[in-house]
């Protein structure tokens, strides 16, 4: 009988945070979409799963077109490899768009005519900011607000109609879908039922049929139809009153690197939701409202919050212990930094926290 503690560590090999990827393109892949709400931060989420961490690894590819930064899955951004984007939007969006078109709401019957305005903005011109967006809309007479403009590009995105366009000085872009991905892979809904099944249980297994459903914001009868048709190439156990569901094969003895600085927003903690805590054996976290805006992890296990700040010369870590931690897990902790630190080519600092009483 597996425990948490194992279950957890198992998902670090299968996450590549243990035994990590070549490439960035192939850490986007093989998760299938990445949440990446904090562009920043939600970079080193893909970098930190591969060999040789670098900033312009992903950066490359966003600037291609081979990985996007665009709305699918959840009413939030996700990177996407450009093979994957089109068939996940459209499996997904009949419950993701109503969120996003409720808030459109106020904006009645122009919101047909704000689209085809974007739409002709971007055939012109690609690759333009939110903001170029907003003050060319409003030369045409269409006053919006930030809230407005960012819904607006959520909603078109979610028709597969634009996505990221290449990165300005790090700023994210917008380009029409159909020039950045020019021969979009399509799948029948029953095979990319069975695709999402597949890829989601090989990348972040083992999981439940839950985290899935929560994960691609999918009925759980939708997600039953998918694992009926991979469940050949998937195997299962049983734990803790669930079935959890992996790739083949057995877990693994040991995780390495073993420590491990992740925002929240971190496939290791946001991939799941029924079966998320198998992080927190000791249930060091509260269950309630999530504070910190980053965790450390230490064998798969979260041992405390961190906060990351950065300046010119320096990335600091404040790293707030929520147990007494041994001298080699410190080390761990410490060596999570330092490759931090190298992907942004600054020093990396460290300021400890005790327990909170």
């Amino acid at each position: 009988m597996l425990t948490d503690r194992e279950i957890a560590r198992w998902r670090l090999h299968a996450q590549q945070l243990a035994a990590p990827a070549d490439s960035a393109e192939e850490v986007v892949r093989s998760l299938l979409a990445v949440q990446a709400e904090n562009p920043s931060q939600s970079a080193w989420a893909v970098a930190t799963r591969t060999r040789d961490p670098s900033q312009d690894d992903l950066a490359g590819l966003l600037s291609s077109g081979r990985v996007l930064r665009t709305h699918v899955l959840r009413p939030t951004w996700h990177y996407v490899h450009a093979d994957d984007a089109l068939w996940l939007i459209e499996l997904t969006r009949a419950r993701v768009l109503p969120t996003v078109d409720q808030q459109l709401a106020p904006l009645g019957d122009i919101l047909p005519a704000l689209a085809d305005t974007v739409m002709e903005l971007l055939a012109e011109s690609p690759d333009r900011t939110r903001s170029e967006l907003g003050d060319a809309l409003a030369q045409r007479g269409h006053e919006l607000t930030g809230m407005q403009l960012m819904l607006l590009a959520a909603h078109l995105e979610l028709h597969g109609l634009i996505c990221s366009g290449a990165p300005r000085d790090g700023e994210h872009t917008y380009a029409l879908f159909s020039e950045r991905v020019p021969a979009p892979r399509r799948r029948e809904r029953e095979e990319a039922l069975v695709e999402l099944a597949l890829r989601y249980f090989t990348a972040h297994g083992p999981a439940t049929a839950r985290d899935l459903a929560y994960w691609a914001t999918l009925t759980l009868t939708d997600v039953r139809r998918g694992l009926a048709g991979a469940a050949d190439r998937l195997e299962s156990f049983e734990h803790d009153e669930r079935t959890y569901w992996h790739a083949p094969g057995r877990p693994p003895a040991s995780a390495s690197p073993p420590g491990h600085l992740l925002q929240v927003l971190d496939e290791m903690y946001r991939g799941y939701q029924d079966s998320r805590w198998a992080l927190d054996a000791d249930a060091l976290l509260s269950r309630g409202r999530e504070t910190a805006i980053g965790m450390a992890l230490v064998d798969a296990q979260v041992v405390a919050g961190m906060k990351r700040a950065v300046t010119a010369r320096a990335v600091t870590f404040e790293i707030r212990r929520l147990r007494q931690l041994e001298a080699v897990e410190e080390d761990a902790i410490q060596d999570a930094a330092a490759r931090y630190g190298r992907y942004l080519g600054l020093e990396p600092r460290l300021t400890w926290h005790e327990p909170s009483s």
